[in-house]
């Protein structure tokens, strides 16, 4: 396929959604993955054509391989992976129940590493390509009622850092995003402020500093809300 691809987890809703669109727009074959058919078919409801929908559990390996593979084969090579997939919950540490540790300990770390095992392998036979981990200012720094949360996001953050040192000496690319709170479904049942960032915007930045570019190349990025630009990270 001539047509570059890309992939993106948690592609139904928020930043996901965003980032889905925006590619889609600059003309690339688009896979959307995650765990809600429903929500990816809304996603891709203005796309005519260049997509495909893949329902996946990115905290299984087994489930994560088979639909790798399935991209593999009937879409081709991706040239972009974008980890997007999260969860949230938040509140004081002993508080957090066990099945809300295991999800996001799951999810944000262990299927970023799940997909990253899987597209990684191509990308150095090839030696190109593009890994964009979304993690959270959370990564950045810890936050009253985030410290599960931001425990998931903090090993997001090392297996982030310590691959990109890994993958140094070839063409792969890897990169981190760490932004503040955006208006999307992790706030579910939680009220959004007026601060939060439109996750269409952050999808503008993040794409904008991904672009090749001779002889450099962006690592990570911060994006704060105006209301924290002050808090060092």
């Amino acid at each position: 396929m001539d047509t570059r691809v890309v992939a993106i987890t948690g592609a139904g809703s928020g930043l996901g959604a965003s980032l889905a669109k925006k590619y889609y727009e600059l003309g690339y074959y688009v896979c959307l993955l995650g765990r809600t058919r429903t929500k990816l078919l809304k996603t891709a409801q203005s796309f005519e054509h260049r997509y495909a929908i893949y329902e996946v559990d990115v905290s299984s390996k087994s489930d994560v391989s088979k639909v790798m593979q399935a991209i593999k084969q009937e879409v081709g090579q991706i040239d972009v992976f974008i980890n997007n997939a999260g969860v949230g919950d938040f509140d004081s540490a002993e508080h957090i129940s066990e099945q809300a540790i295991h999800q996001m300990i799951d999810i944000n770390l262990k299927g970023t590493i799940f997909c990253t095992q899987e597209v990684v392998k191509d990308m150095k036979k090839r030696d190109q390509g593009c890994i964009i981990n979304i993690i959270s200012l959370s990564g950045k720094r810890g936050k009253i009622n985030e410290s599960v949360y931001s425990a998931s996001k903090f090993g997001a953050r090392g297996f982030t850092e310590s691959l990109a040192l890994e993958l140094e000496q070839t063409k792969v690319k890897v990169f981190g995003a760490y932004m503040g709170n955006m208006k999307t479904e992790l706030w579910d049942g939680a009220k959004a402020e007026e601060s939060y960032m439109d996750p269409d915007d952050v999808a503008d930045i993040i794409i904008e500093n991904t672009i090749e570019r001779n002889n450099m190349v962006v690592e990570e990025i911060i994006i704060k809300n105006n209301k924290y630009k002050y808090i060092q990270y």
